[in-house]
């Protein structure tokens, strides 16, 4: 399969654009967040970094995302989760290195989470900016009024809290599948090693957040990174070069 134009499966009625590398394993497995695409500029970066070094890389469109089919409001993270495994068991190899990014730390842990219940789980996982439980923890408490009253009539609500992107939407659906994914319950047993990168100026997911998940993880092979004046984004060349480097050191650690 060649990274460079797109391969496509089908899952539950969504055709799923797929770019995959070949190289040494473990590969290395870029899961997206909210409304982003793999063309992002880290999951490009990671391509190249990852083409350089021949380490297999996989990075794919969740439906209703960037080139994959499928109605973005039809998405859940139980959707979205079982789209991750699919792709996984058929172009990951075994016990990849999963990378997620914003909502895709999240989709991570319960990818980790389904593998491990059903034989073995990733070699390692690398977390920038993290954003487990977001629906429930940091949505949900801060609906207006009016939200809530369009999520009763309309089953979604828009927010704009970035005016160069388009607003995020959100569905009712999401909300309620979102309560029965939450990992930030208890004890997350990842059984690999893992590392979060997360900026002190995140304006959109609070260090807090990403410390609240380091409190359930193991700590006896946990790296937490707080990168200075690092946004939600983490796309500054100096962040991406951080990135590439724990997502190399995680993969040749597993090697």
């Amino acid at each position: 399969m060649s990274a460079d134009s797109p391969q496509f499966i089908d899952f539950d009625g969504a055709r799923l654009a797929i770019r995959a590398r070949p190289g040494s394993s473990p590969a290395v497995i870029w899961l997206g967040g909210y409304r982003s695409d793999m063309k992002g500029t880290k999951a490009a970066a990671l391509d190249t970094a990852c083409a350089a070094s021949g380490r297999a890389f996989l990075r794919f469109d969740y439906s209703g995302h960037g080139e994959s089919g499928g109605a973005f409001e039809n998405g859940t993270i139980s959707r979205w989760t079982a789209e991750s495994l699919a792709v996984i068991a058929a172009y990951g190899g075994a016990e990849p290195v999963l990378v997620g990014s914003s909502m895709g730390a999240w989709i991570a842990l319960r990818v980790t989470a389904e593998m491990l219940a059903s034989g073995k789980g990733p070699s390692g996982l690398v977390l920038i900016a993290p954003a487990p439980d977001f629906t429930a923890t940091l949505i949900e408490p801060n609906l207006t009024d009016a939200q809530r009253h369009q999520l009763e009539t309309e089953g979604r609500f828009a927010e704009q809290y970035d005016p160069t992107l388009e607003p995020n939407v959100y569905t009712k659906a999401l909300l309620e599948d979102g309560r029965n994914n939450l990992v930030l319950t208890g004890p997350v047993d990842t059984h690999c090693p893992v590392h979060i990168i997360t900026g002190d100026n995140d304006a959109v997911i609070p260090v807090a957040h990403a410390l609240k998940l380091a409190g359930f993880l193991p700590a006896d092979d946990l790296t937490f990174t707080l990168v200075p004046g690092g946004d939600h984004r983490l796309s500054r060349p100096r962040d991406i070069a951080l990135i590439e480097r724990s997502v190399a050191a995680m993969a040749e650690r597993a090697s």
